[in-house]
């Protein structure tokens, strides 16, 4: 047990360096705790006892108590609390971690507040559990188990105490909130007093954008806007948004043109530029034309933001998100399935994306992929020549729909260039040998039309897919994000598309989604890894990953909400992708594979988890509860009784 117990507290250690804590094994650094455990032994004979490790993160004192087995976690007594018996200190995790918070925080008047955690197990087999203990006094039941420390860390600490413990709102999520209520409110006005449809909205905010932008350059206010008979509201903005398109070199002509046209609709909707009475946020009537409350609108609650707050991206990527959604649940009135955020960001960490590659997405949408693409790589910039370099020629996409076409390349502008290699083409009838020649990507991302294969089976996910492989260069990373449905090839079409790309690509693994994911929209999505080129050896292991807990959940008025947890979960769940550490099947199941198989874990996944005498003795109370139930029901058959007068 010595040894097992050794081998614990070496990998609570690793966990410990990879979060960038720096705790203390079996003492303290600090002398008020030194002096706090003099006294601690779990023995209760006042002698010195020291968790496994400890220390100070910000003003919380953490405390560790390693067990090796998983049936050692936590002890409770006949009330089901954390037991405090001398016996069951000694022998279980979380009653050790919680007997020694106790003792810190009754023995010094520096510190107190403690985050107790409970680890039992191995890097496959393990169970980590907070409580926290406040002043000895408030001592709340165990907090959701984690996998990593990194929530613990200086970065994050902060705010896990602030939504786990204390049950507020994050920054975050008090951003997100607004941005939705300024998205709805924007799209009531756009539908009311302009009479937009799903289409022309987000062409008209773009466009607004992209002139504010201008104006902000040539150093104009709204007062340019001064509904004039002649030079309208939505000419001026219109000559605007072509002045500034001008400036950041779009070209060639023909694109130029492309996107100038779809903006049309600024200038040549009469309804948006004429006078009418418009009821301002403070319940006040002004007569002013629709475009100039837009405009006014915007700038106020969206453009001057994305000027002043640090994640300037992430604030306009949100927007862009919510005000999607309200166009038909996330778009789909326009065919549209927008990414988040979290999934694009999680793209580059299954490759680790680097400053060097170039990434292709032929199915670009609004540009939330090759965005947070130029983010990951400029991050990884050495210098500004670098940079230029990814903005003008590492970041390629295409966009059959004109009118989001024209949105993408707005948002690539107000992002800081990249929109030079956009394509208003469609993707599946580009040769990939010439786009493998003319691009020379080596990574390609993609989130697919999604049900086109109903209407034509040359449309289906999965042929997206094998296009994209086909047009990314040997040895590259192919990353789709696609409905389940893909990975089981029912029809004939499609399970000779995947023996085709087993043939000349290699599957490296699928991750299983939460179902709400795309929320409002019905489909459970998951993650597929390719790497490019390089023939499907039949020895070849394929991981298969249940990420359906991934730290989102849906909250009531709110929608997909991330949680704290998120970044653990992610922390993890990259942690196996990358093979640095081992994980139960029932999270991640390691195999070859056929053509023929399903590409889930769902597919693959047997429990091989032996039980322990606790879950067989649930398991045979919960069948025997059944059973009773059965039979007092007069359904006695179920269980070979054979008639009602038997059962009773």
């Amino acid at each position: 047990m010595a040894k097992k117990e050794a081998q614990t507290d070496l990998w609570v250690y690793e966990l410990l360096k990879e979060a960038n804590l720096n705790l203390t094994y079996q003492g303290s650094d600090i002398k008020e705790l030194n002096e706090a455990l003099s006294t601690a032994s779990k023995k209760g004979t006042n002698k010195q006892g020291y968790p496994e490790y400890c220390g100070v993160v910000r003003d919380f004192v953490i405390v560790i108590e390693n067990k090796a087995d998983v049936s050692k976690h936590v002890g409770r007594d006949d009330k089901n609390l954390i037991s405090q018996e001398q016996k069951d200190v000694e022998n279980y995790a979380l009653n050790g971690a919680l007997w020694y918070a106790k003792q810190i925080i009754k023995n010094q008047n520096t510190y107190k507040k403690v985050f107790a955690i409970a680890v039992s197990g191995d890097s496959k087999k393990h169970r980590i559990t907070p409580l926290f203990v406040d002043n000895g006094a408030l001592i709340k039941e165990p907090l959701e188990d984690i996998e990593t420390f990194m929530l613990l860390n200086e970065q994050n600490i902060e705010e896990y105490y602030k939504r786990e413990v204390l049950q507020e709102e994050s920054g975050k999520q008090k951003t997100k909130a607004e941005i939705e209520r300024i998205a709805a409110t924007l799209h009531e006005d756009l539908r009311n007093y302009g009479a937009l449809d799903d289409r022309n909205k987000p062409l008209v905010v773009a466009g607004i954008l992209l002139a504010l932008d201008e104006m902000r350059a040539k150093n104009l206010s709204l007062d340019y806007l001064n509904n004039d008979e002649i030079d309208t509201d939505g000419s001026k903005i219109y000559e605007l948004i072509k002045s500034n398109l001008k400036r950041s070199h779009l070209a060639p002509q023909i694109k130029y043109d492309k996107v100038l046209t779809q903006f049309s609709v600024i200038k040549d909707t009469k309804k948006i530029n004429e006078l009418c009475e418009i009821t301002d946020k403070k319940g006040l009537k002004i007569n002013c034309t629709p475009l100039k409350h837009y405009a006014k609108f915007i700038k106020e609650n969206i453009f001057d933001s994305i000027h002043t707050i640090k994640n300037s991206n992430d604030y306009l990527g949100i927007f862009y998100s919510e005000f999607m959604r309200f166009s038909g649940g996330d778009g789909q009135t326009l065919g549209i399935v927008l990414t988040p955020t979290h999934i694009t960001e999680l793209f580059c960490d299954l490759i680790n994306l680097k400053a060097s590659d170039k990434v292709l997405d032929p199915c670009c949408g609004t540009g939330s992929f090759l965005i947070t693409a130029m983010d990951y790589m400029l991050l990884q910039a050495k210098n500004e020549r670098q940079k230029e370099e990814i903005r003008k020629n590492q970041l390629f996409g295409f966009e059959l729909q004109s009118f989001m076409f024209a949105v993408a390349t707005a948002n690539m502008v107000l992002r800081g260039d990249g929109k030079s290699n956009l394509y208003d083409e469609d993707f599946l009838k580009q040769n990939p040998l010439n786009l493998q020649e003319n691009f020379m990507a080596n990574v390609g991302f993609m989130n697919p039309p999604y049900s086109q294969g109903k209407i034509d089976k040359n449309l289906t996910e999965i042929a997206f897919t094998e296009h994209l492989l086909n047009s990314i260069l040997k040895d590259g990373k192919v990353v789709v994000i696609v409905p389940q449905s893909a990975m089981t090839g029912k029809s004939k079409e499609e399970k000779a598309i995947k023996a085709n790309i087993l043939k000349h690509h290699t599957l490296e693994g699928v991750i299983t989604l939460n179902k709400n994911t795309f929320y409002g929209v019905g489909t459970n999505p998951c993650i597929a890894v390719f790497t490019t080129g390089m023939p499907h050896s039949k020895d070849k292991i394929c991981k298969f990953i249940n990420f359906e807990d991934d730290g989102f959940e849906v909250q009531k008025h709110k929608g997909l909400v991330e949680t704290i947890h998120a970044k653990d979960k992610k922390a993890y769940l990259l942690k196996v992708w990358h093979d640095e550490l081992e994980s139960p099947s029932k999270f991640c199941v390691k195999t070859t594979i056929e053509a023929d198989d399903e590409w889930l874990h769902s597919f693959y996944y047997f429990n091989d988890e032996i039980p322990t005498h606790e879950e067989f003795e649930k398991t045979m109370a919960d069948y025997l509860t059944f059973e009773f139930n059965m039979i007092t029901h007069g359904r006695g058959y179920l269980f070979g009784l054979e008639d009602e007068k038997d059962a009773k």
